[in-house]
Protein backbone atom coordinates (compact mmCIF):
# COMPACT_ATOMS: atom_id res chain seq x y z
CA UNK A 1 0.00 0.00 0.00
CA UNK A 2 0.89 3.49 -0.83
CA UNK A 3 2.16 5.35 2.46
CA UNK A 4 0.21 8.66 2.96
CA UNK A 5 2.36 11.98 2.63
CA UNK A 6 1.36 12.60 6.21
CA UNK A 7 3.33 15.73 6.40
CA UNK A 8 2.13 17.51 3.43
CA UNK A 9 -1.22 16.32 4.20
CA UNK A 10 -1.16 17.66 8.09
CA UNK A 11 0.21 21.14 6.90
CA UNK A 12 -2.94 21.64 4.06
CA UNK A 13 -5.77 20.43 6.71
CA UNK A 14 -4.00 22.65 9.71
CA UNK A 15 -4.34 25.63 6.65
CA UNK A 16 -8.04 25.30 6.24
CA UNK A 17 -9.19 24.78 9.90
CA UNK A 18 -6.67 27.71 11.21
CA UNK A 19 -8.68 29.63 8.20
CA UNK A 20 -11.66 28.51 8.98
CA UNK A 21 -11.47 29.24 12.68
CA UNK A 22 -10.61 33.45 11.88
CA UNK A 23 -14.31 32.98 11.24
CA UNK A 24 -15.79 30.04 13.26
CA UNK A 25 -15.36 29.92 16.67
CA UNK A 26 -15.87 27.79 19.36
CA UNK A 27 -16.81 25.13 16.63
CA UNK A 28 -13.19 22.91 16.71
CA UNK A 29 -15.04 19.57 16.79
CA UNK A 30 -17.84 20.68 14.00
CA UNK A 31 -15.37 21.83 12.07
CA UNK A 32 -13.43 18.60 11.76
CA UNK A 33 -16.76 16.76 11.05
CA UNK A 34 -17.14 19.03 8.00
CA UNK A 35 -13.42 18.38 6.57
CA UNK A 36 -14.00 14.46 7.10
CA UNK A 37 -17.14 14.88 5.02
CA UNK A 38 -15.33 16.64 2.31
CA UNK A 39 -12.03 14.39 2.11
CA UNK A 40 -14.14 11.25 2.53
CA UNK A 41 -15.80 12.70 -0.90
CA UNK A 42 -18.92 12.83 0.63
CA UNK A 43 -21.93 15.38 1.86
CA UNK A 44 -22.59 16.79 5.00
CA UNK A 45 -25.75 17.33 7.28
CA UNK A 46 -25.41 20.87 9.95
CA UNK A 47 -29.00 20.70 11.80
CA UNK A 48 -29.69 23.68 14.09
CA UNK A 49 -31.71 26.74 14.78
CA UNK A 50 -31.27 29.36 12.93
CA UNK A 51 -28.66 31.85 14.14
CA UNK A 52 -25.84 29.15 15.28
CA UNK A 53 -23.95 30.10 11.91
CA UNK A 54 -24.36 26.73 9.95
CA UNK A 55 -24.64 29.07 7.02
CA UNK A 56 -21.82 30.74 7.81
CA UNK A 57 -19.75 27.60 8.34
CA UNK A 58 -20.71 26.85 4.43
CA UNK A 59 -19.55 30.24 3.18
CA UNK A 60 -16.27 30.37 4.96
CA UNK A 61 -15.09 26.50 3.55
CA UNK A 62 -16.11 27.83 0.04
CA UNK A 63 -14.22 31.01 0.51
CA UNK A 64 -11.22 28.65 1.77
CA UNK A 65 -10.77 26.20 -1.28
CA UNK A 66 -11.98 28.76 -3.72
CA UNK A 67 -9.75 29.74 -6.56
CA UNK A 68 -8.23 28.32 -9.62
CA UNK A 69 -5.55 26.18 -11.17
CA UNK A 70 -4.67 25.41 -14.85
CA UNK A 71 -7.50 27.60 -15.97
CA UNK A 72 -9.76 25.93 -13.48
CA UNK A 73 -12.10 28.07 -11.43
CA UNK A 74 -13.46 26.46 -8.07
CA UNK A 75 -17.06 27.75 -8.48
CA UNK A 76 -18.90 28.29 -4.85
CA UNK A 77 -22.76 28.27 -5.50
CA UNK A 78 -25.66 28.94 -2.34
CA UNK A 79 -29.14 27.62 -2.88
CA UNK A 80 -31.96 28.86 -0.92
CA UNK A 81 -34.23 26.38 -0.54
CA UNK A 82 -38.13 27.44 -0.25
CA UNK A 83 -41.63 25.94 -0.72
CA UNK A 84 -42.34 27.41 -4.40
CA UNK A 85 -38.71 25.35 -5.67
CA UNK A 86 -38.77 23.56 -8.83
CA UNK A 87 -36.11 20.75 -9.51
CA UNK A 88 -35.52 22.72 -12.97
CA UNK A 89 -34.16 25.96 -10.75
CA UNK A 90 -31.57 23.15 -9.36
CA UNK A 91 -30.66 21.33 -12.23
CA UNK A 92 -31.47 23.98 -14.93
CA UNK A 93 -33.53 24.07 -18.36
CA UNK A 94 -34.12 24.20 -21.92
CA UNK A 95 -34.33 27.41 -23.48
CA UNK A 96 -34.77 28.42 -27.23
CA UNK A 97 -31.84 30.33 -28.89
CA UNK A 98 -33.24 32.48 -31.28
CA UNK A 99 -29.71 32.64 -32.67
CA UNK A 100 -29.83 28.83 -33.64
CA UNK A 101 -33.21 28.15 -34.01
CA UNK A 102 -32.94 25.03 -31.19
CA UNK A 103 -33.63 24.47 -27.90
CA UNK A 104 -30.03 24.35 -25.74
CA UNK A 105 -29.54 23.71 -22.17
CA UNK A 106 -28.62 26.35 -19.29
CA UNK A 107 -26.72 24.87 -16.69
CA UNK A 108 -28.46 25.08 -13.19
CA UNK A 109 -26.23 25.87 -9.65
CA UNK A 110 -25.98 22.26 -9.04
CA UNK A 111 -23.28 22.42 -11.76
CA UNK A 112 -20.52 23.86 -9.21
CA UNK A 113 -17.73 22.88 -6.87
CA UNK A 114 -18.84 23.65 -3.44
CA UNK A 115 -22.78 23.93 -2.87
CA UNK A 116 -24.31 25.53 0.10
CA UNK A 117 -28.12 24.00 0.04
CA UNK A 118 -29.72 26.43 3.02
CA UNK A 119 -32.72 25.15 4.33
CA UNK A 120 -32.80 22.28 2.58
CA UNK A 121 -36.18 21.00 4.51
CA UNK A 122 -38.48 23.87 3.52
CA UNK A 123 -38.35 22.53 0.01
CA UNK A 124 -40.52 19.61 -0.98
CA UNK A 125 -39.50 15.96 -1.00
CA UNK A 126 -39.89 16.64 -4.88
CA UNK A 127 -37.10 19.20 -5.28
CA UNK A 128 -35.02 17.65 -2.51
CA UNK A 129 -35.38 14.11 -4.64
CA UNK A 130 -33.30 16.47 -7.90
CA UNK A 131 -30.32 16.42 -5.47
CA UNK A 132 -29.98 12.29 -5.44
CA UNK A 133 -28.44 12.02 -9.10
CA UNK A 134 -25.83 14.43 -8.32
CA UNK A 135 -24.60 13.89 -4.50
CA UNK A 136 -24.45 10.18 -5.45
CA UNK A 137 -22.95 9.43 -8.85
CA UNK A 138 -21.36 13.03 -9.56
CA UNK A 139 -23.46 13.54 -12.82
CA UNK A 140 -26.91 15.30 -13.92
CA UNK A 141 -28.78 13.48 -16.56
CA UNK A 142 -31.60 15.46 -18.28
CA UNK A 143 -33.50 13.58 -20.67
CA UNK A 144 -30.99 11.49 -22.67
CA UNK A 145 -27.75 13.65 -21.99
CA UNK A 146 -26.18 12.87 -19.08
CA UNK A 147 -23.56 15.86 -17.58
CA UNK A 148 -20.55 15.11 -15.68
CA UNK A 149 -20.18 17.15 -12.33
CA UNK A 150 -16.52 18.23 -11.56
CA UNK A 151 -14.51 15.50 -9.58
CA UNK A 152 -14.52 18.11 -6.20
CA UNK A 153 -18.50 17.91 -5.62
CA UNK A 154 -19.35 18.93 -2.23
CA UNK A 155 -22.96 19.52 -1.09
CA UNK A 156 -23.00 21.33 2.72
CA UNK A 157 -26.46 21.03 3.24
CA UNK A 158 -28.24 22.90 6.42
CA UNK A 159 -31.31 22.19 7.99
CA UNK A 160 -33.75 23.62 10.75
CA UNK A 161 -35.35 21.13 12.84
CA UNK A 162 -38.22 19.25 11.45
CA UNK A 163 -40.54 20.63 14.51
CA UNK A 164 -40.07 23.90 13.35
CA UNK A 165 -43.24 25.44 11.14
CA UNK A 166 -42.63 25.48 7.31
CA UNK A 167 -40.72 22.48 7.18
CA UNK A 168 -40.55 18.92 5.30
CA UNK A 169 -38.66 15.53 6.55
CA UNK A 170 -35.95 14.46 3.95
CA UNK A 171 -36.33 10.98 2.33
CA UNK A 172 -34.55 7.92 3.30
CA UNK A 173 -33.11 8.32 0.47
CA UNK A 174 -31.75 11.93 0.71
CA UNK A 175 -30.49 11.27 4.57
CA UNK A 176 -28.69 7.99 2.99
CA UNK A 177 -26.31 10.81 0.75
CA UNK A 178 -25.31 12.33 3.42
CA UNK A 179 -21.83 10.85 5.27
CA UNK A 180 -22.48 12.78 8.23
CA UNK A 181 -24.89 14.59 9.70
CA UNK A 182 -24.22 16.61 12.55
CA UNK A 183 -26.37 19.10 15.00
CA UNK A 184 -24.21 22.48 14.89
CA UNK A 185 -25.23 23.63 18.24
CA UNK A 186 -24.42 27.09 20.34
CA UNK A 187 -20.85 27.98 21.46
CA UNK A 188 -20.38 28.23 25.11
CA UNK A 189 -20.54 31.28 27.07
CA UNK A 190 -16.82 32.53 27.07
CA UNK A 191 -17.03 32.11 23.19
CA UNK A 192 -19.80 33.68 22.99
CA UNK A 193 -18.84 36.83 25.10
CA UNK A 194 -15.59 36.77 22.37
CA UNK A 195 -17.86 36.75 19.47
CA UNK A 196 -19.67 39.83 20.77
CA UNK A 197 -16.64 41.82 21.59
CA UNK A 198 -14.98 40.88 18.00
CA UNK A 199 -18.22 40.30 15.37
CA UNK A 200 -17.22 43.56 13.38
CA UNK A 201 -13.88 41.72 12.93
CA UNK A 202 -15.36 38.25 12.38
CA UNK A 203 -17.47 39.58 9.54
CA UNK A 204 -14.38 41.48 8.19
CA UNK A 205 -12.65 38.08 7.98
CA UNK A 206 -15.01 36.25 6.09
CA UNK A 207 -15.78 39.48 3.62
CA UNK A 208 -12.12 39.50 2.90
CA UNK A 209 -10.64 35.61 3.34
CA UNK A 210 -8.00 33.93 1.59
CA UNK A 211 -8.30 30.98 -0.40
CA UNK A 212 -5.47 28.50 1.48
CA UNK A 213 -6.04 25.22 -0.82
CA UNK A 214 -6.34 24.92 -4.35
CA UNK A 215 -8.63 22.11 -6.40
CA UNK A 216 -5.38 20.40 -7.00
CA UNK A 217 -4.47 20.13 -3.06
CA UNK A 218 -8.15 19.30 -1.77
CA UNK A 219 -8.47 16.17 -4.40
CA UNK A 220 -4.82 15.59 -3.06
CA UNK A 221 -5.99 14.88 0.21
CA UNK A 222 -9.16 12.70 -0.85
CA UNK A 223 -6.63 10.64 -2.63
CA UNK A 224 -4.21 10.56 0.47
CA UNK A 225 -7.50 9.16 2.87
CA UNK A 226 -7.47 6.37 0.64
CA UNK A 227 -3.92 5.12 1.95
CA UNK A 228 -4.67 5.47 5.47
CA UNK A 229 -4.61 1.91 7.45
CA UNK A 230 -7.65 0.44 8.83
CA UNK A 231 -6.96 -2.65 11.03
CA UNK A 232 -8.60 -5.73 10.09
CA UNK A 233 -10.68 -5.77 13.49
CA UNK A 234 -11.21 -2.19 12.97
CA UNK A 235 -12.91 -3.56 9.24
CA UNK A 236 -14.89 -6.95 11.54
CA UNK A 237 -15.83 -3.55 14.27
CA UNK A 238 -17.63 -2.17 11.36
CA UNK A 239 -19.39 -5.20 10.13
CA UNK A 240 -20.77 -5.83 13.62
CA UNK A 241 -22.09 -2.47 14.13
CA UNK A 242 -23.55 -2.31 11.19
CA UNK A 243 -25.14 -6.29 11.58
CA UNK A 244 -26.12 -5.49 14.92
CA UNK A 245 -28.40 -2.54 13.74
CA UNK A 246 -30.01 -5.32 11.99
CA UNK A 247 -30.31 -7.44 14.78
CA UNK A 248 -31.85 -5.35 17.25
CA UNK A 249 -35.82 -4.88 17.89
CA UNK A 250 -35.03 -1.28 18.81
CA UNK A 251 -34.17 -0.43 15.46
CA UNK A 252 -36.78 -0.72 12.47
CA UNK A 253 -34.50 0.67 9.30
CA UNK A 254 -31.09 -1.21 9.70
CA UNK A 255 -27.63 0.47 8.11
CA UNK A 256 -27.23 -0.79 4.68
CA UNK A 257 -23.97 -1.97 2.89
CA UNK A 258 -23.52 1.02 1.32
CA UNK A 259 -23.81 2.76 4.95
CA UNK A 260 -20.92 0.80 6.41
CA UNK A 261 -18.76 1.60 3.15
CA UNK A 262 -19.19 5.18 4.06
CA UNK A 263 -18.55 4.59 7.79
CA UNK A 264 -14.95 3.43 6.51
CA UNK A 265 -14.55 6.29 4.57
CA UNK A 266 -15.36 8.72 6.88
CA UNK A 267 -12.97 6.59 9.21
CA UNK A 268 -9.82 6.79 7.00
CA UNK A 269 -11.12 10.85 6.53
CA UNK A 270 -11.38 11.62 10.23
CA UNK A 271 -7.86 9.91 11.05
CA UNK A 272 -6.21 12.14 8.54
CA UNK A 273 -8.18 15.26 10.23
CA UNK A 274 -7.03 13.84 13.29
CA UNK A 275 -3.21 13.59 12.07
CA UNK A 276 -2.68 9.90 11.83
CA UNK A 277 -2.05 7.37 9.05
CA UNK A 278 -3.96 4.83 10.97
CA UNK A 279 -7.54 4.35 12.41
CA UNK A 280 -8.24 3.80 16.37
CA UNK A 281 -11.11 2.04 18.17
CA UNK A 282 -12.42 5.92 19.30
CA UNK A 283 -12.60 6.92 15.93
CA UNK A 284 -15.21 4.34 15.97
CA UNK A 285 -16.94 5.95 18.60
CA UNK A 286 -16.51 9.23 17.35
CA UNK A 287 -18.39 8.68 14.49
CA UNK A 288 -20.64 5.80 14.78
CA UNK A 289 -23.45 8.59 15.83
CA UNK A 290 -23.00 11.25 12.98
CA UNK A 291 -22.39 8.77 10.42
CA UNK A 292 -24.45 6.10 11.07
CA UNK A 293 -27.54 7.82 13.23
CA UNK A 294 -29.42 9.68 10.63
CA UNK A 295 -29.43 6.37 8.53
CA UNK A 296 -31.65 4.09 10.78
CA UNK A 297 -35.37 4.30 12.05
CA UNK A 298 -36.41 3.40 16.00
CA UNK A 299 -39.16 1.99 17.49
CA UNK A 300 -39.45 4.64 20.05
CA UNK A 301 -37.73 8.03 21.31
CA UNK A 302 -35.97 6.08 23.98
CA UNK A 303 -34.45 3.71 21.50
CA UNK A 304 -33.47 6.55 19.18
CA UNK A 305 -31.20 7.90 22.25
CA UNK A 306 -29.70 4.84 23.08
CA UNK A 307 -29.69 1.77 20.50
CA UNK A 308 -26.58 2.87 18.40
CA UNK A 309 -24.27 3.79 21.44
CA UNK A 310 -25.38 0.85 23.45
CA UNK A 311 -24.15 -1.28 19.81
CA UNK A 312 -21.15 0.68 19.45
CA UNK A 313 -20.12 0.54 23.36
CA UNK A 314 -20.03 -3.30 22.65
CA UNK A 315 -18.16 -3.51 20.02
CA UNK A 316 -15.21 -0.87 21.07
CA UNK A 317 -14.43 -2.58 24.72
CA UNK A 318 -14.36 -5.50 22.26
CA UNK A 319 -11.72 -3.30 20.24
CA UNK A 320 -10.12 -2.17 23.95
CA UNK A 321 -9.18 -5.45 24.99
CA UNK A 322 -7.21 -5.90 22.10
CA UNK A 323 -5.35 -3.56 22.19
CA UNK A 324 -4.48 -2.96 18.57
CA UNK A 325 -3.50 -0.25 16.56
Amino acid sequence: MEQVNLTTALQNIQRLVSNIETVIRGKHDQIRFVLTALLAKGHILLEDNPGTGKTVMAKTLAGSISGSLGGESVVFKRIQFTPDLLPMDLLGSHIFDDIKKEFIFKRGPLFCNVLLADEINRASPKVQSALLESMAENQITMGEVTYRLSDLFFTIATQNPVEMEGTYPLPAAQLDRFFIKIVFGYVDEETELAIYRDYLDIRHNLESLSQVLSLEEVLFLQQQCEQVFVHEEILKAVRNIVWATRKNSDIVLAASTRGGITYLKCLRAYALVNGRNYVTEDDVKDLAQPVLHHRLMFRNREARATALDRIVAAETDRLSKLKIR
